[in-house]
């Protein structure tokens, strides 16, 4: 099983993506003052909330492609069910902006979107190889998506 495989369109949403954190975390350390969100206890309990839905979420993803794609097998279940892209966009729009309001910083929040974006983008990489792989399964999959759109 190559690597390439698991990882997906990973690679090159990240390398688009590692710019933006840098240069985000970077002007956050240097003037925290501009950067903070002033939230408190609120920010804190919402940043709580945002990890405890957007982890798990995250690690089932990556235990299902773990354990189908080296299968071979088409993955449509658990958060694959819900999402098409569930790894991407739990952790683009609750992982990392939950860390941003742990962290009292709008740099998750720019973080996370950017990365949104970019998985936006280079999914539809993935998108084509798994309909040309798959090429029953997959439409009838994404048919069957509860939110296909986000």
């Amino acid at each position: 099983m190559k690597l390439k495989v698991l990882v997906g369109s990973g690679d090159r949403i990240m390398t688009f993506t590692l710019p933006f954190i840098v240069v985000g975390l970077a002007a956050n350390i240097l003037w925290p003052s501009v950067f903070a969100l002033g939230f408190g206890r609120g920010g804190l309990l919402a940043g709580i909330v945002m990890l405890v839905i957007g982890v798990p979420v995250w690690l089932s993803g990556v235990a299902l492609v773990l354990t189908h794609v080296p299968q071979k097998k088409l993955i449509t279940t658990g958060p694959f069910a819900v999402l098409l892209h569930p790894m991407y966009t739990a952790v683009a729009l609750l992982v990392i902006p939950g860390l941003g309001l742990l962290f009292d910083t709008w740099v998750g929040f720019f973080v996370g979107v950017t990365l949104y974006v970019f998985a936006r983008i280079f999914s539809r990489a993935e998108d084509q190889m798994l309909a040309k792989v798959f090429p029953k399964e997959y439409p009838d999959y994404r048919r069957r998506v509860l939110i296909p759109w986000l």
